[in-house]
């Protein structure tokens, strides 16, 4: 997203880095800097590892059935009920959540606000995945009507995907709850942008309960969106792992100039209300909100699967990698056709990506036959960057695969791999080069950009390190 470098630099930095920042940069590698970038802070609260098993067993899945910590952080549901619901009494309002989208003992926000005096909730409307969360990805599903309250459903991953003149009429605020998980192409920071840019249209004012970002506020990470590759799981052009809450990111789209899709006299005009939450800080992972993880999709079920979205997501995209061993430990378990997994751990040992270990796991698939797969453990957080192992894994298939997997797709599946990844440069140098791919280049200036970008968005922090 747009935003500005901090005013004691020259204005023309100022006025240059609306066009080569956050919204207009290119993630083409250009000469390192004379002196060294900001970097990114770590994580002072983090353990070193985010492992949750002994070595050589596979890591158990959390389940959402472990009652909040005493003194676990107040989502922004908890802060909008302990303030008598102020922001929304007397108002008709809809509400756009998911399965996730509870308060810190578990209660729905749906149940909450349908429950709540002098407010009238009225419509709800359903992200990626459905209101229930159980609906696979990129899978369209239409309106329906909640079995709980008889409220009409709206699809916003259906016929349309931001809600309507119609669907909005009558409504005096549209609240958004939704869980993210820190990483663009979740869709879930899509669907809120698309929701402001209607509500912005059409005069509705939003209000954003605010929650955690699962991997912190201080992890940023990989190629920024260029502009051509912005879509239905791009919207805001940002890092890869952009370190923001949903709040932040709203608070940018609403301030900064050309993020919605609207004419900018209808941004001026729009109103956006954030709920905070209390208790959170910049260098908690979930881990230590002392929250219960609810899932957030079919596959992002506890926070290892959070961690391991952003660490080999983008590596699995039509490189022959594969995630999960049998239907266990999505995008922390990989494999690859044709290759063991001792042949796997000894290519990428040698790589010695720093903050990671890799370890074979066994588990019975479907049928109760043995499946054996990578588990990538995260030891050393500070150290972890991470979508480095996706884009080694992206040169490793290369290799694998010769001579280049990348170079044969198809004009769509091509769109698909660079509207997840949103780097020309690094498409064509990888089509171009496959294995040889100078990747430390790579690393280097979007190391750089990440850095001038966590600056640039301490504008729209909420929250404190």
């Amino acid at each position: 997203m747009e935003s500005f470098f901090p005013l004691f630099l020259r204005l023309p930095l100022l006025l240059a880095s609306l066009f080569l920042g956050l919204f207009g940069c290119s993630s083409q590698p250009t000469p390192p800097p004379k002196s060294k970038p900001t970097p990114v802070k770590p994580a002072p609260t983090a353990p070193a590892s985010t492992n949750t098993a002994p070595a050589g067993t596979p890591t158990p899945r959390a389940r959402p059935t472990t009652p909040p910590q005493t003194g676990a952080v107040m989502l922004g549901i908890d802060v909008l009920a302990a303030d008598g619901f102020a922001a929304v009494k007397g108002k008709r309002i809809g509400l756009l959540t998911h399965a996730a989208g509870v308060n810190r003992a578990g209660v729905s926000t749906i149940d909450v606000l349908y429950r709540a005096p002098g407010v009238k909730l009225v419509a709800l409307f359903a992200p990626e995945h459905g209101l229930a969360g159980q609906i696979k990805a990129s899978v369209n599903f239409g309106d329906e009507t909640h079995a709980g309250t008889g409220l009409p459903v709206y699809s916003l991953h259906g016929k349309n995907r931001k809600p309507t003149a119609a669907q909005l009429k009558g409504l005096d605020a549209l609240v958004i709850d939704l869980q993210d998980i820190g990483v663009r192409s979740y869709t879930f920071n899509v669907v809120m942008r698309y929701a402001m840019d209607s509500c912005f249209q059409y005069g509705v004012p939003v209000i954003v309960l605010d929650r955690p970002n699962p991997l912190g506020g201080l992890k940023v990470d990989g190629p920024a969106l260029d502009r051509e590759w912005m879509s239905g799981v791009g919207a805001f052009r940002i890092p890869y792992v952009h370190g923001l809450t949903m709040g932040e990111l709203a608070k940018m789209a609403a301030d900064a100039p050309g993020v919605l899709d609207i004419p900018e006299a209808a941004r001026a005009k729009g109103k956006l209300t954030v709920i905070p939450m209390r208790g959170w800080r910049r260098g908690m992972r979930w881990p230590e909100t002392g929250l219960t993880f609810v899932p957030t999709s079919p596959l992002v079920r506890d926070f290892p699967a959070v961690v391991g979205y952003a660490m080999v997501g983008l590596g699995c995209e039509y490189s022959g990698f594969r995630h999960g061993a049998g239907k266990e430990h999505p995008f922390r378990a990989i494999s690859f056709k044709g290759k063991t997994t001792t042949q796997l751990k000894a290519d990428l040992d040698k790589l010695a990506i720093p903050g990671l270990n890799f370890r074979t796991i066994t588990v019975p698939d479907p049928q109760g036959k043995p499946v054996s797969a990578l588990y990538v453990d995260v030891l050393n957080w500070n150290d972890w960057r991470p979508t480095q192992l996706s884009f080694e894994l992206m040169r490793l298939a290369c290799r694998y695969d010769p001579p280049n997997p990348f170079a044969e797709l198809s004009a769509k599946e091509s769109r698909s791999f660079n509207i997840h990844v949103g780097s020309t440069e690094w498409w064509k140098a990888l089509t171009r080069d496959g294995a040889k791919t100078d990747l430390d280049a790579f690393e280097a200036e979007w190391a750089r950009r990440c850095a001038i970008y966590q600056q640039q968005t301490k504008r729209y922090w909420l929250y404190q390190p």
